[in-house]
Parts: C-alpha cells; structure tokens; sequence
C-alpha cells in the first residue's frame, strides 16, 4: 500500500465486539481476502494485490480515548496512535487521517442521460473538490443546476450501508445524490426524489441539525 492511504471508515462497538476498533480501507465486496494476526494488530489484505482493504486494533480504547461507539471519525493525533502500532508490530503500511466531511451539498453542473438505462443520469456535481465529481443517479426529479446533498466515499447511511466508489450499468459513480428519507430526516416525504435545497456552498458540511425542522 502506498503511503498515506486513506482512512475512510471506523468502527468501535465494546458491547458487541469488545476492545477492538475496525478500520475498513476499501470496499471488500467480492474481494478475495486475507489476514495476518502481529501483536495487538490484524491486517486485512487483497489476495490478489496485497494491498491493505482493512485493520483490527486490539485493546486500544483507553490509547484512543474511545467514549462513545459506533462509526469514528478519527483525528491525526490518533492516526498517530495506529500508525505507531502498525510499525511497531511490523507492518508498512501508513494511513492518513481525514476527517473532511462526508455529507456535503452538491451542484449538479451536467446531467446527461445513461446509455444502458431507461430511468439512470450521469451528473458531474460540484462537491467542493478540484473538479466536479461524476454521480449516477437514479432519482425522478434530479435535473441540472440543482442544489443537492451528496454522500461522498466514506459515509455511512443512517441505515448502515457505507458509501464507497463504485459503478452503475457499467457507469463509475462517486457517491450518491440522497433523498431527505434516505439522510433520515423526520417526516420526509415519502414520494420518490432526491432532496433539492433551496440554497447552500457546494462542498460544504450538509446541516444534519438545521434539517430536523425542515419537514416540521
């Protein structure tokens, strides 16, 4: 693995798993997979690569101050923490913190429809990034030069699902364009649609707080 490979997702549940914080690296989704066991560290590899698609830390959770459970949005000074595990134990890989927001407004710039579906648009959204980001998305009401919420490579769904690059009808997707149901917000409409927002920067955090009272 290259050095300062993203982490993107983290996970710490004592009451289930106990003193042991889960770090995924990649979508390990029909990857062949193995893992090593050094000391207090598990890596998790790609048969076929050897490339890192993951890290289990044991007995940690007081190095880390780790108080709450659930997805962890690790900060450097803890990257730093596993980054002194992981070469201590032997291992070469390094990770990289990132703590940028996962769930950020959007402006959809182009839209243009999919050539292997009836109902699918490829978008390139505005997130904040160099250059706009290339986005399938399924939605009735998607249309270009609207405001959107997109859940970028790392988030993690109020249903669990985590979000990673990947492909739709042979079209590569980074992210998705969400609905209000989909981002869990209360008493969202029930009819299909993304949520369009009436103002907003894109690359900007999404306001989960503000949005409690959008459908009051």
């Amino acid at each position: 693995m290259s050095e300062g490979t993203n982490l993107l997702l983290s996970f710490y549940n004592p009451d289930v798993l106990g003193d042991v914080l889960i770090v995924e690296l990649a979508n390990d989704a029909n990857v062949k997979q193995s893992s090593e066991k050094k000391g207090n560290v598990v890596r998790i590899f790609n048969n076929e690569t050897n490339e890192a698609i993951g890290f289990n830390f044991f007995g940690l959770a007081q190095e880390l101050d780790l108080t709450e459970k659930g997805q962890m949005i690790l900060d450097a000074a803890q990257v730093d923490i596993l980054n002194s595990h992981i070469k201590e134990v032997g291992f070469d890989d390094t990770l990289a913190a990132d703590e940028t927001p996962k769930f950020v407004i959007g402006h959809v710039d182009e839209m243009k429809e999919h050539p292997d579906s009836d109902h699918l648009h490829i978008t390139q959204t505005d997130v904040g990034l160099d250059k706009p980001v290339q986005i399938v998305c399924g939605a009735p009401n998607i249309d270009q030069g609207q405001l959107v919420v997109v859940a970028l490579p790392g988030a993690v769904m109020p249903t669990g699902m985590e979000i990673w690059p990947g492909e739709l009808r042979g079209v590569d997707s980074y992210g998705m364009i969400c609905s209000a149901k989909e981002l869990g917000i209360p008493n969202a409409p029930k009819a299909r649609g993304i949520l369009v927002l009436n103002d907003g920067k894109p690359g900007n955090a999404f306001d989960f707080v503000a949005a409690e009272k959008m459908f009051n």
